[in-house]
């Protein structure tokens, strides 16, 4: 017969710690895509509870550069860490684009307190200059020119509809996760008011206004 000797104490508590410490590190890393899936499963589209279209797949941000209006070259990647409110149009920005920026200006000073945590993104998919007129009106937008290619790669209209037909709502991970539809307006907007104010409730025990800071 053959006797194994048994694991001292302290190792027990060694493997079991770093067994904890590993389990810790998983959690962390698992967090955000768990608080993404917990927001979308909130709002079940077999409850018919939500005036969007919920996006199953949930397409991330693509990797890619954007411009600034002045011209500087920026990363996506920068928009993560905020809700947002996205819309596209070309420069020359016609009258649904007025109204699209309009409803989404409106939408987030209409979310009162929680309006901090969302921000609402003009992409310009053209080299088109934006018009005057409406420059005063974006003062509190992110506004970025991006090639119409790099926007499909991320978002995708309805059946029968152009990329800007519609406003999209991006969680802070950058995953796109709802489309309003293509009829949006002030008569319907509250509704649209809705689903925000829900996902900003359901999300508020993990996500906070403003963008986490980046360590050197």
């Amino acid at each position: 017969m053959t006797v194994h000797s048994l694991p001292s104490p302290e190792q027990s508590s060694a493997r079991s710690g770093g067994r904890w410490k590993m389990l810790a590190v998983l959690a962390v890393c698992a967090a955000p895509v768990v608080a993404s899936y917990f927001t979308y499963y909130v709002l079940r589209p077999t409850q018919q509870r939500s005036f969007g279209e919920l996006i199953a797949e949930q397409p991330v941000l693509p990797e890619a550069q954007a411009q600034t209006l002045d011209g500087r070259s920026v990363p996506l990647s920068q928009l993560k860490g905020q809700w947002l409110l996205v819309s596209t149009a070309s420069g020359d920005c016609g009258e649904r684009c007025e109204s699209h920026l309009y409803l989404q200006r409106q939408l987030r000073e209409t979310l009162g307190k929680e309006k901090d945590r969302l921000d609402w993104v003009w992409l310009i998919k053209d080299e088109q200059p934006v018009p005057d007129r409406i420059e005063p009106g974006l003062a509190q937008a992110t506004v970025l020119r991006l090639p119409q290619a790099s926007i499909a790669q991320w978002l995708k209209p309805a059946a029968g509809h152009a990329l800007e037909d519609h406003l999209y709502v991006v969680d802070p991970q950058g995953h796109w996760m709802m489309r309003f539809p293509a009829d949006l307006d002030q008569a319907n907007a509250g509704k649209a008011k809705r689903d925000l104010e829900r996902l900003l409730r359901a999300s508020s025990s993990w996500d906070e206004a403003g963008r986490p800071e980046v360590k050197p």
